[in-house]
This record gives structure tokens, C-alpha cells and sequence, in this order.
């Protein structure tokens, strides 16, 4: 069984071939709110749904919110090109731009920028340094010169920004996670704890989980918080790339899921993976090597944006992610990372211990099976990065699906057993009428014969019969 994730941006390559998408193994499907229309989103979001059902497997949904994203206005030709020592204005009010000025979408941006700093137009392919600021226009100077599309993406140095991690559009777009059925909501631009509790209070108690978007400078001073108030994080190299020195970008990858996996955090790496896909039907080397590196990191689940969402090989682009997974994990399974230190201080984090500790010492234990109503226990067996499979059975069709995104769980439905001490057989009928196990091999079953919400308190080693 695969173990790593996809991730894939759903858009208008895509929407009519999720059933390809789920067959070549997408796990999560992501819908990126800073496109598209909310008919639009909702019209996939029913596609996914069929498409899952279709595929018999289970797909997450994550809503993927805007955030406060600079971008630029209308282009009067729908490009301009920018020429290296030119002067460039960057106007905040409604303006039909050129190749000398053009609006943006931040209406403070005059007041907050400082002359020095520097800007970087559609991730980097123009730059440009500040001159002067008049309070309505951001007078720079053109470093790097190249084109730009109208609604191109502005990057600026993210602890000059004021203001919320929530803008206008994000508080309308939250009442409508329920509206797509997300099982997830990615929230961009986080800089600090309070940003994600913010999200959580509008969202409310009980709600979606929150994947946080650590793409800026600040975020990664304040990682450690983050992780304790999300319930995943998006590596998200795109902005990070453009706000950071790019050889820095592999080392902190390299940290940050490092660290999110100490704590048993999910984590997404995301951004160009397979960006030459976008046009070309086969990724380069060095983009299977990024694949794979994430992989080696020890990252839950890699991401595709450009390449399924807008991409002329959508398809190819997902399964050559997934062949680059499954090699990496057969053939290159020393070079994983190791799972998070083992925690014995509650039962649920005992019994995970012993599962994953016997699965290595018994050879012939096929897989670790785990009945949970919250996802939890799958969560911190996911986190120990056992050698085998992680074969989860919630009576919850939400939980299901949410575990779609975490390392090496595969999920199932199953209705809930009468009594409590039925568990262990329930997963034992389960497992003996699935296919997927050898005859004759182990199974680790942990689960619970307390009361619902208790967690587990038992460990049994079932053998499948020949």
C-alpha cells in the first residue's frame, strides 16, 4: 500500500476527469478558493463526490481559502511587460495597468511598504525595489524585468502587512465549506497562532479542521505555535520561495516537517512539484528528485497545483507522482524519515507504541488495524510511521475521509458494532472478508472496550485464517 498522499488542485483540466484523478490515486482534492466562482467550486465538489463513489475510495475535500494574497489589477491587454531600469508604479485604487503602472488589490500597500524593500511580481518572474511612497502609489524601481499577467501575484515582505489573516472574502467563504462538504479548510498566509484561533472561532467548536499555510517569515519563526493550534500544516514553497532566499527553501522543508512530525502534525509539502508538467507530458529529473525528497522528509502527503488545476496533462501528472511514491517507498524505504519519539503517557500513545513495536519485531504481521470514532488513534499510529499499513474503521463517513490525507492510514467504513466488546471482532470479520491482507498473516487490532470517547485499552494479535 502506498503510504504518501496526493494532494491535487482541482480546476478546469480536471473537473471532468476526477474518475481518472481517483483511479490514479488521488487522495485529497483540493479546491482553491482564490479562482473560480462558488457555483464553480460546488459543481466540483458534487464531481469529487461521484467520482469517489465511483472509484470505491475515499476522498477528502480540502477548501483552500484565499487569504490576504496581493494581487494586481487588470492588465489593459492582459500582460505587460516590465523592463529592467524602468520605473514601475504600483497603484492603490482601481486602475487598468501597462508596462509603467498598474492597481492593486491592497488598498494600505502605499502605507505600509518603506523604500528598500523588495517585490517580486508572478513568484519572482519580475522584481522590483521601492523607491518612494506618496500614500497612493508605490513608486519602484524594475531590478528584473520580465511579464506579468493581469491578477498576477504580489510578494512582499510579510511583517510590513497589517491587518487580519482573515480578509472580507474569507469570512464569506466560510459559511460556504459546508455548501462544497470540505473536510478540510487550508488557511493561507498564517503568521502566528492567533491567525488559525481566529479561523477556529468563526468556524466554531466541533468544526473543520484547519490546515495552516506556512509560506511566510513569520510563520516559520513561530512553527512550534502553530502546530499546537492546527490540525495540519501546508508547506507551501510557492510564496515561501519569493519572501525567502530560494537555497534556503530545501533546509527548512527538511525542518519544518521534521518538527510537525515530532508533534504528530500531518504535513502537506506543496508548490512546482511536478511544475513542468503544466506543459509537458513527462517532469523533469530534478522535479522527480523534489518529489522524492519530500517523500524522504517524511511528509504526509505531496501536493499538485498548476499541474492538475489548469495543466494539459492533469492525469500524467498525478500518476507520475504516484510513481515516483511507490518507489520511493519500496525501493527507498531506509531513506525515510524516522516516526515521531514515542509518547507512553496515555493509553492511546502505550498501545500505538506496542502496535508499531511489535509489527517490527513479528515478521509475518501484515498490518496494524485500529477502530476509532475521532480518527485519533490512527493518527497517532500514523505518526510512529509503522512498516506496515494502517488499516482504520470509523462508523463515521466524515472521519473516513479526513483520514484520506494522513501518512499511511487507509480508511474504512464500517457500522458500529452493538456492544463495546465488539469491536475487536467486528475488525476481525473485516479484515477476514477484505481482500487485501495474505491468508494465513498477522494483524495488530488496538481498540477500545470502554465507552465511546474513552480511547483504546487493548491490543490483540489476530491471524487471518488460511
Amino acid at each position: 500500500m502506498r503510504r504518501t498522499k496526493l494532494v491535487c488542485t482541482i480546476g478546469p483540466a480536471s473537473e471532468d476527469r476526477l474518475e481518472e484523478l481517483v483511479a490514479a490515486g488521488m487522495d485529497v482534492a483540493r479546491l482553491n478558493f482564490s479562482h473560480g466562482t462558488p457555483d464553480e467550486h460546488a459543481r466540483a465538489a458534487v464531481k469529487v463526490r461521484s467520482a469517489s463513489a465511483a472509484g470505491e475510495r475515499g476522498i477528502a475535500i480540502l477548501a483552500d481559502l484565499s487569504g490576504p494574497k496581493i494581487r494586481l489589477g487588470k492588465l489593459a491587454e492582459g500582460m505587460a511587460t516590465l523592463e529592467t531600469g524602468a520605473t514601475f508604479e504600483l497603484r492603490a485604487k482601481p486602475w487598468i495597468g501597462n508596462s509603467r503602472a498598474a492597481g492593486v488589490s491592497h488598498r494600505r500597500l502605499a502605507q505600509e511598504l518603506q523604500p528598500g524593500d523588495r517585490v517580486l511580481l508572478a513568484d519572482g518572474a519580475v522584481e522590483l525595489t521601492v523607491v518612494s511612497c506618496d500614500g497612493e502609489r508605490v513608486i519602484t524601481e524594475v531590478v528584473r524585468g520580465g511579464t506579468v499577467r493581469s491578477h498576477a501575484g504580489v510578494n512582499v515582505p510579510s511583517e510590513r502587512l497589517s491587518g487580519s489573516a482573515l480578509t472580507r472574502k474569507d469570512r464569506a467563504d466560510v459559511p460556504r465549506l459546508a455548501q462544497v462538504g470540505a473536510d478540510y479548510v487550508a488557511q493561507s498566509f498564517v503568521r502566528r497562532a492567533d491567525d488559525v484561533r481566529a479561523l477556529r472561532r468563526l468556524i466554531g467548536d466541533g468544526g473543520l479542521p484547519i490546515v495552516a499555510k506556512i509560506e511566510t517569515r513569520a510563520a516559520i519563526d513561530r512553527f512550534d505555535e502553530i502546530c499546537d493550534v492546527a490540525d495540519a500544516v501546508m508547506i507551501a514553497r510557492g510564496d515561501m520561495g519569493v519572501e525567502l532566499p530560494y537555497e534556503e527553501v530545501p533546509i527548512i522543508q527538511k525542518q519544518l516537517v521534521r518538527r510537525a512530525l515530532d508533534r504528530g502534525v500531518p504535513t502537506i509539502v506543496a508548490t512546482q512539484m511536478l511544475e513542468s508538467m503544466i506543459v509537458s507530458p513527462r517532469p523533469t529529473r530534478a522535479e522527480a528528485s523534489d518529489v522524492a525528497n519530500a517523500i524522504f522528509d517524511g511528509a504526509d502527503a505531496i501536493m499538485l497545483s498548476g499541474e492538475t488545476a489548469i495543466g494539459a496533462h492533469p492525469v500524467l501528472a498525478a500518476q507520475a507522482a504516484i510513481r515516483i511514491c511507490r518507489l520511493c517507498e519500496q525501493q527507498g524505504s531506509e531513506y525515510i524519515a524516522r516516526g515521531a519519539p514515542a509518547r507512553a503517557d496515555t493509553d492511546a500513545g502505550a498501545l500505538a507504541f506496542a502496535a508499531t513495536a511489535l509489527a517490527a519485531a513479528e515478521r509475518d504481521v501484515a498490518a496494524i488495524a485500529c477502530y476509532t470514532r475521532t480518527g485519533r488513534t490512527a493518527r497517532i499510529l500514523s505518526s510512529l510511521r509503522p512498516r506496515v499499513p494502517i488499516l482504520a474503521f470509523s462508523p463515521d463517513p466524515s472521519v473516513v475521509a479526513r483520514l484520506a490525507l494522513v501518512h499511511g492510514v487507509e480508511a474504512r467504513g464500517c457500522v458500529p458494532p452493538g456492544e463495546v466488546e465488539g469491536r475487536l471482532g467486528l475488525m476481525a470479520w473485516l479484515l477476514g472478508e477484505g481482500p487485501d491482507l495474505p491468508a494465513g498473516a498477522a494483524v495488530v487490532l488496538v481498540a477500545s472496550t470502554a465507552t465511546p470517547g474513552s480511547g483504546p485499552n487493548m491490543l490483540e494479535v489476530h491471524r487471518l485464517p488460511d
